[in-house]
């Protein structure tokens, strides 16, 4: 895991990769839960039969349950130390680039592109690349912002 200590360090950090992630297995427990959570029951997610004929020929996950894996995959990846607050303050680009199939093993390819000043701190944005073992396309790539302030 790459810890960056302050603010110095942050900044100079600007266009490198962070690293990358372990494999996490998608289960359809995993699907399963998320549906539940979010109302989502579309059966391409949750009916393991009618998907098997279906247009990927197993269950998939949500694209949204991918995106709700950065924080957690990140955290394997980098850390922001320091009398830091971490605020999500949005995406820029999120695309869905390829399905990822139940059993599947994903991980995380973390870039910090930039690094802004801000009032209160700084201004992250960091590339993430949710991949796919033994694939060549990423299931997701998303462009997230997060604001640091020092308190």
């Amino acid at each position: 895991m790459r810890i960056l200590n302050n603010s110095k360090e942050i900044a100079a950090a600007a266009g490198e990769e962070l690293g990358v992630s372990e494999w996490v297995a998608i289960t359809q427990e995993r699907i399963d839960l998320f549906a539940d959570a979010t109302g989502d029951r579309q059966w391409i997610h949750v009916d393991p039969e009618r998907a098997a004929d279906g247009p990927f020929g197993a269950t998939v996950a949500h694209g949204y349950l991918t995106l709700s894996m950065l924080p957690f995959l990140g955290a394997q990846v980098y850390a922001f130390a320091g009398n830091v607050a971490r605020v999500n303050y949005g995406l820029n680009k999120v695309r869905f680039v390829s399905p990822v199939l139940v059993g599947s093993k994903v991980r995380n390819r973390v870039e910090l592109l930039e690094v802004e000043e801000i009032e209160k701190g700084q201004r992250a944005t960091l590339q993430h690349t949710v991949e796919i073992k033994g694939q060549d396309k990423p299931a997701c790539v998303a462009e997230t912002v997060v604001l640091l302030m020092a308190s």
